[in-house]
């Protein structure tokens, strides 16, 4: 069995207003895809932005290790460039930077080698392809006026340019039509097939999830794990709702 990629054991984290995470454990093994699901206001983007080092959130307990390193105390920039990615579940616009320009930089800063110029145009224009987006976005500033279903595609060609070892997706299919779901799903499995990542999707929406073979699937109530299962949580989830996790939170919640 291979050592896990992502390890998290018993990790806490909170803002000003108070702890919003409360001892989380869990692993994420090389090429797995796990998903997390809970109620709205669970805690699931916030665990999302500790594990990327957003300094908004403190731990307060615990240890994030990626590849056997502790990367608890380590800044966003260097967690990218060891191989963690966060697709943001509201993309910020950028001005002034169009898009081919932040994905050279950002591919610049993740390999930290030069980058080839007429290699990556060419990379860039067959992601591009891939998802449906007009070439013409490239020369566009970074998310200005695009639509929701624009920038999450851009967020799908960013994660496919810069070829991360674990990919966080933050309610990637947020908003997103039915023929837009399934472009943004097959830009998923490309990821998978081209690099073999790992993948922890925050969702709501099972359709983006069809395509994927779900290895392990985690409920988030109130800042706990609650449940651990397979691919066959989602469906129960969807069929059934949230009521009884909710519940379980209570409890467990009653017992600190």
């Amino acid at each position: 069995m291979s050592e896990p990629l992502l390890q998290i054991q018993d990790l806490s984290a909170a803002i000003e207003e108070g702890e919003l995470l409360h001892q989380i454990n869990l692993e994420i093994g090389p090429g797995e895809t796990h998903v997390l699901m809970g109620p709205n206001g669970a805690g699931k983007s916030t665990l999302g932005h500790t594990i990327m080092g957003n300094p908004q959130y403190r731990v307060t307990g615990g240890t994030i290790r990626f590849d056997g390193e502790d990367i608890t105390e380590m800044p966003v920039d260097e967690r990218s460039r060891k191989g963690i990615f966060l697709s943001f579940q509201n993309p910020l616009e950028v001005p002034g930077l169009s898009v081919e320009a932040f994905l050279r930089s950002a591919l610049r800063a993740r390999t930290g080698k030069p980058v080839r110029i007429f290699q990556f145009k060419k990379e860039l224009e067959s992601v591009m392809e891939l998802l449906q987006m007009d070439p013409s976005y490239a020369d566009r500033d970074l998310n200005a006026g695009f639509s929701g279903g624009e920038k999450k595609k851009a967020e799908i060609l960013q994660l496919l340019m810069l070829s991360p070892r674990l990919a966080i997706l933050d309610e990637t299919d947020s908003g997103l039509d039915v023929d837009a779901v399934r472009t943004v799903s097959a830009g998923i499995r490309e990821y998978q097939k081209r690099t073999g990542g790992a993948l922890l999707i925050i969702t709501h929406n099972a359709a983006i999830l069809n395509a994927l073979q779900v290895d392990h699937t985690h409920v988030l109530v109130r800042g706990r794990i609650v449940a651990d299962g397979d691919g066959s949580l989602i469906d129960e989830i969807h069929r059934d709702g949230f009521e009884k996790y909710i519940e379980m939170g209570r409890d467990m919640l009653k017992e600190t």
